[in-house]
């Protein structure tokens, strides 16, 4: 019984530690820290993450609450913003009330493709304790991240 504990606890630990890596401001590349400077002067505060191959820059602006993504090589891929759950588009808020109406939809934001200037819209539903993240497109459509 033992061995199977500590083997589950140890698969959710390392799950956990694959999706994002907590950084220090002295784990992130030059590159990146210039980059994210250049785009947000005026943020003193930066919390950082290691997502996969790129760095997450997690920060306020104002009253909002940001993040940025930006590759090893400095470039920034996208910015997102939280927004309040009414300020999704319509199309969105239609489909989570249908497909998700079981759910309470505890966080929306905006993100914006930097390269392309392509707007998606992400909803943080939850049920039974459990949370996940889906993904939109204006039109309401659901995509894959």
């Amino acid at each position: 019984m033992k061995p199977t504990v500590v083997i589950l606890a140890s698969a959710v630990l390392l799950s956990g530690s694959a999706q994002a890596q907590k950084l220090v401001a002295a784990q992130v590349p030059a590159a990146v820290t210039t980059a994210f400077q250049t785009a947000f002067p005026a943020v003193k505060t930066v919390k950082w993450e290691k997502e996969g191959a790129d760095y997450e820059a997690g920060f306020a602006l104002g009253k909002a609450e940001m993040s940025a993504v930006i590759t090893a090589a400095g470039v920034l891929r996208e910015t997102e913003a939280e927004i309040p759950v009414a300020q999704l588009p319509a199309p969105v808020r239609k489909t989570l009330a249908t497909r998700y109406s079981a759910y309470k939809i505890t966080e929306a934001a905006k993100i914006v493709t930097v390269a392309t200037g392509a707007i998606s819209y992400e909803a943080e539903v939850s049920q039974g304790g459990k949370q996940h993240d889906v993904l939109f497109n204006a039109d309401g459509r659901e995509v894959k991240k």
